[in-house]
Protein backbone atom coordinates (compact mmCIF):
# COMPACT_ATOMS: atom_id res chain seq x y z
CA UNK A 1 0.00 0.00 0.00
CA UNK A 2 1.38 3.41 -0.91
CA UNK A 3 1.79 6.13 1.70
CA UNK A 4 -0.91 8.21 0.01
CA UNK A 5 -3.37 5.32 0.13
CA UNK A 6 -2.49 4.71 3.77
CA UNK A 7 -2.97 8.39 4.57
CA UNK A 8 -6.37 8.38 2.88
CA UNK A 9 -7.44 5.31 4.85
CA UNK A 10 -6.15 6.86 8.05
CA UNK A 11 -7.99 10.11 7.33
CA UNK A 12 -11.28 8.27 6.83
CA UNK A 13 -10.91 6.39 10.09
CA UNK A 14 -9.81 9.44 12.09
CA UNK A 15 -12.64 11.55 10.71
CA UNK A 16 -15.15 8.88 11.70
CA UNK A 17 -13.74 8.75 15.24
CA UNK A 18 -13.64 12.56 15.45
CA UNK A 19 -17.37 12.65 14.69
CA UNK A 20 -18.08 9.91 17.25
CA UNK A 21 -16.43 12.02 19.94
CA UNK A 22 -18.72 14.86 18.94
CA UNK A 23 -21.77 12.61 19.29
CA UNK A 24 -20.58 11.39 22.69
CA UNK A 25 -20.13 15.00 23.83
CA UNK A 26 -23.64 15.82 22.64
CA UNK A 27 -25.01 12.82 24.56
CA UNK A 28 -23.33 14.10 27.73
CA UNK A 29 -24.91 17.54 27.20
CA UNK A 30 -28.35 16.05 26.62
CA UNK A 31 -28.04 13.86 29.70
CA UNK A 32 -27.14 16.90 31.80
CA UNK A 33 -30.13 18.85 30.49
CA UNK A 34 -32.54 15.95 31.08
CA UNK A 35 -31.20 15.48 34.60
CA UNK A 36 -31.70 19.17 35.38
CA UNK A 37 -35.25 19.10 34.05
CA UNK A 38 -36.17 15.89 35.86
CA UNK A 39 -34.68 16.58 39.31
CA UNK A 40 -33.80 19.46 41.58
CA UNK A 41 -30.51 21.08 40.66
CA UNK A 42 -28.82 21.17 44.08
CA UNK A 43 -28.24 17.41 44.61
CA UNK A 44 -27.11 17.05 41.01
CA UNK A 45 -24.36 19.67 41.07
CA UNK A 46 -21.52 17.18 41.78
CA UNK A 47 -22.80 14.80 39.09
CA UNK A 48 -23.21 17.61 36.57
CA UNK A 49 -19.68 18.80 37.36
CA UNK A 50 -18.43 15.28 36.72
CA UNK A 51 -20.26 15.15 33.38
CA UNK A 52 -18.82 18.55 32.47
CA UNK A 53 -15.28 17.41 33.21
CA UNK A 54 -15.86 14.14 31.34
CA UNK A 55 -16.87 16.12 28.28
CA UNK A 56 -13.72 18.21 28.69
CA UNK A 57 -11.66 15.01 28.57
CA UNK A 58 -13.55 13.82 25.48
CA UNK A 59 -12.97 17.16 23.79
CA UNK A 60 -9.26 16.93 24.59
CA UNK A 61 -9.10 13.51 22.93
CA UNK A 62 -11.09 14.87 19.98
CA UNK A 63 -8.68 17.80 19.65
CA UNK A 64 -5.75 15.39 19.46
CA UNK A 65 -7.49 13.44 16.70
CA UNK A 66 -8.17 16.74 14.97
CA UNK A 67 -4.49 17.67 15.13
CA UNK A 68 -3.54 14.39 13.45
CA UNK A 69 -6.29 14.88 10.87
CA UNK A 70 -4.79 18.25 9.98
CA UNK A 71 -1.32 16.70 9.62
CA UNK A 72 -2.68 13.95 7.38
CA UNK A 73 -4.55 16.51 5.27
CA UNK A 74 -1.38 18.57 4.93
CA UNK A 75 0.59 15.51 3.81
CA UNK A 76 -2.14 14.61 1.32
CA UNK A 77 -2.29 18.12 -0.12
CA UNK A 78 1.50 18.38 -0.39
CA UNK A 79 1.81 14.93 -1.89
CA UNK A 80 4.60 14.45 0.66
CA UNK A 81 5.81 11.08 1.80
CA UNK A 82 4.56 11.47 5.35
CA UNK A 83 4.18 8.29 7.34
CA UNK A 84 0.67 6.97 7.67
CA UNK A 85 -0.64 5.29 10.80
CA UNK A 86 1.34 7.35 13.33
CA UNK A 87 -1.54 8.58 15.50
CA UNK A 88 -0.37 7.06 18.77
CA UNK A 89 3.26 8.07 18.25
CA UNK A 90 2.23 11.68 17.65
CA UNK A 91 -0.32 11.55 20.47
CA UNK A 92 2.24 10.28 22.96
CA UNK A 93 4.87 12.77 21.81
CA UNK A 94 2.47 15.68 22.32
CA UNK A 95 0.71 14.46 25.47
CA UNK A 96 1.63 16.38 28.58
CA UNK A 97 1.79 14.67 31.96
CA UNK A 98 0.79 15.49 35.50
CA UNK A 99 -0.56 18.95 36.13
CA UNK A 100 -0.09 19.97 32.50
CA UNK A 101 -2.47 17.18 31.45
CA UNK A 102 -5.04 18.26 34.04
CA UNK A 103 -4.66 21.84 32.78
CA UNK A 104 -5.30 20.67 29.22
CA UNK A 105 -8.47 18.87 30.36
CA UNK A 106 -9.62 21.95 32.29
CA UNK A 107 -9.01 24.24 29.30
CA UNK A 108 -11.06 21.92 27.11
CA UNK A 109 -13.84 21.89 29.70
CA UNK A 110 -13.91 25.71 29.72
CA UNK A 111 -14.52 26.06 26.00
CA UNK A 112 -17.92 27.69 25.47
CA UNK A 113 -19.36 24.74 23.58
CA UNK A 114 -18.47 22.41 26.46
CA UNK A 115 -19.43 24.69 29.36
CA UNK A 116 -22.76 25.62 27.74
CA UNK A 117 -25.18 23.36 29.65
Amino acid sequence: MSDISGLRDEWLLLQSQHERYELAALAIKLLAVVMLLAWHAYPLIPLLALLWLQEGILKTFQARLGARLLRVEQMLSDGSEGAAMQLHSEWLAGRPSGLALLREYALSACRPTVAYP
